[in-house]
């Protein structure tokens, strides 16, 4: 068995610190703004097709 060369701890810690800045404050904040204007389209669509709630007539 080969023998493992042991993991520079460094390299690691700054390659998950690299990645948790770009999921916490690039990916996830996509993702978020996509979901809530996603939302927000199906609501002004149905309300297109079906009006507005409330009551109807008067």
């Amino acid at each position: 068995m080969a023998t493992q060369r042991p993991i520079d701890f460094r390299k690691r810690r700054l390659r998950e610190l690299a990645a948790f800045f770009a999921l916490a404050f690039g990916i996830w904040p996509i993702v978020a703004i996509g979901v809530v204007g996603g939302y927000g389209f199906l609501v002004w669509f149905y309300q297109m097709i079906y009006g507005p709630p409330g009551p109807h007539g008067g």
